[in-house]
């Protein structure tokens, strides 16, 4: 039955995980077959139709299979006959904000002297209401941004982005990737992948396997891309890009295994500035404890990995709760009743528990009850990505200068999360009906015919329950998830796999409309045939276009 809307009136540190994705690569030495296997989930937001369409391009020796996205005449994301490859963000440092000097002449301050800015005027029209209207003036950095920061800022503020630099946007390096028929190629087409940086698993026919980080990073004079830098001196100039050299990659380890989950992938040290906008570990710790299992691995494998709902971040934070109101004084009864709750939880995020809901609830009471103590008012500010990292690393150590003063030990501070989580006012009082389908069901619909009432059953999923969260392989919120699951087989490219959200078709009144959305809910996939002999004994219709 569909779930009655259940709004998020809870106080988090920050808004629902943002969407991150996953990839990995395991060579011969670990599969059933002695061939490698790739798969790679995106995450993004849904909607429909989806944000991918699945495509076969053939002409000639151009032979590739995967996805792509409208207004891209290439596969994004799949294989061709010799190689296959997988994407995750990066999120590389491309950005810096310069803060400009302007005089009364509306000049601007460069080391050369004053300068005019460039000025344009741009002109948006919206349907049954006047145009908008507004000039956007650009330093030497990039356009003034002031007024778009939220909350305001009083300074000019210029942003210099590798995506505003000539031959950013270069769509035909999909071609060279999608033409690549080995290691070198490859690293060669992505020499001119701009952005958004990206994190780059490969394997190929001949069992090879890599990593490769992509993108343009700046090389900086000075600064870190962490904060405004004065614009009016050369000082915080970018001098240059890191080559594909000198950003992190690798080539056959000696492991045979390879992931990212948008993780930090340089050690502590690393000679150049990558990234400072790493996400949490936990993902890409569970991928890899699962991957070096004693076990040969299968594509069947791959996909139980790609839909794994198990958090060790939320199960540690559960068993704090519950061991801190075992030996706290101040524990209340309800507090009890949550920890009974929580009690042997096994850290699987399922629809049908109300352990996961009850720690979430306690966590973002600690938050807030940490942070307030040391930020006061301010405490909302603090967010972004890591939290989850500084939350364990605070309840692992428990130093003495986090501890509010209110509260004579830790014990105590943690008995009184769970205690003002489990009395969440907007929450019914029986903590056993807490359950996780409650709290992040999934919202999928149509934006057109999802707005018209007797159309709505037929026009997307709606409100529909789903297990795991920001800290599971299957990483989702309330409006995103997995975009697509992909397994490269490269033993028999014809025993790859790939399932869409909701399939194909965007048209409601299509045959195809929705096809693949019990696959993708329920956890299954469907192969993609790449051999004409195995297109054509799967095929169940064809439609030739002819000039």
């Amino acid at each position: 039955m569909p779930l009655p809307f259940v709004p998020d009136t809870r106080q988090p540190i920050a808004d629902s995980p943002s969407p991150g994705s996953n990839n990995w690569v395991v060579s011969g030495a670990h599969t059933v077959t002695g061939k490698p296997l790739l798969s790679n989930d995106m995450h993004l937001q849904h909607h429909i139709p989806n944000v991918w369409y699945e495509v076969h391009l053939t002409s000639g020796d151009f032979d590739v299979s995967g996805v792509s996205a409208p207004g891209i005449p290439f596969v994004v994301e799949g294989h061709n006959r010799r190689v296959a490859w997988g994407f995750t963000n990066l999120n590389p440092a491309s950005m810096d904000v310069y803060v400009e000097t302007f005089n009364a002449s509306g000049e601007y301050q460069t080391p050369s002297g004053w300068q005019r800015p460039q000025s344009r005027h741009e002109v948006i029209t919206v349907k049954g209401a006047a145009p908008v209207e507004f000039d956007v003036v650009s330093t030497r950095h990039g356009p003034i941004v002031s007024s778009i920061v939220p909350g305001g800022d009083s300074r000019q503020l210029a942003l210099r982005w590798v995506l505003y630099e000539p031959h950013a946007l270069a769509l035909d390096v999909f071609h060279q990737i999608d033409s690549a028929a080995d290691w070198t190629g490859f690293r060669q087409a992505l020499s001119r992948f701009a952005t958004p940086g990206q994190n780059v698993v490969y394997a190929d026919v001949d069992g090879h396997i890599g990593y490769q980080a992509t993108g343009w990073v700046p090389i900086r004079k000075q600064g870190d891309a962490t904060r405004p830098v004065p614009g009016n001196t050369d000082d915080y100039e970018w001098t240059g890009y890191l080559t594909l050299d000198q950003m992190p990659h690798v080539f056959d380890p000696e492991s045979g295994i390879i992931a990212t989950a948008n993780n930090k992938v340089v050690p502590d040290g690393y000679p150049y500035l990558v990234s400072n906008q790493w996400f949490e570990p936990m993902r890409v710790d569970r991928i890899y404890r699962v991957l070096h299992q004693d076990k040969k691995l299968s594509s069947a494998d791959m996909l139980a990995l790609q839909t794994d709902i198990y958090s060790s971040f939320d199960q540690f934070l559960a068993n704090q709760f519950v061991y801190a109101i075992d030996h706290s004084t101040k524990a209340t009864a309800r507090a009890k009743e949550a920890a009974n709750v929580m009690r042997g939880w096994n850290g699987r995020v399922t629809t049908d528990t109300a352990a996961p809901t009850v720690e979430l609830s306690a966590r973002v009471k600690l938050e807030r009850i940490l942070l307030e103590s040391v930020l006061g008012t301010d405490w909302k500010l603090y967010g972004g990505g890591l939290r989850e990292v500084w939350l364990e690393n605070t309840l692992m150590r428990k130093p003495a200068r986090w501890l509010p003063k209110a509260y004579a030990n830790w014990n105590d501070l943690l008995a009184d999360a769970v205690d003002r989580g489990a009395n969440d006012p907007d929450a019914t009082k029986n903590l056993a009906d807490w359950k996780w389908a409650q709290e992040m069901p999934l919202y999928l619909q149509h934006p057109v015919f999802g707005m018209i009432p007797v159309l709505q059953r037929w026009s997307g999923p709606g409100l529909v329950p789903q297990s795991g969260n920001g800290n599971t392989v299957k990483q989702v919120g309330r409006d995103f998830g997995p975009s697509q699951r992909f397994t490269a087989d490269m033993s028999d490219l014809d025993r790859s796999t790939m399932n869409i959200v909701t399939g194909e078709g965007g048209n409601l009144f299509s045959p195809y409309f929705m096809d693949q959305w019990q696959a993708w809910y329920r956890g299954t996939t469907y192969s993609l045939p790449f051999s004409a002999a195995a297109v054509s004994a799967t095929k169940s219709h064809e439609l030739r276009l002819v000039p």
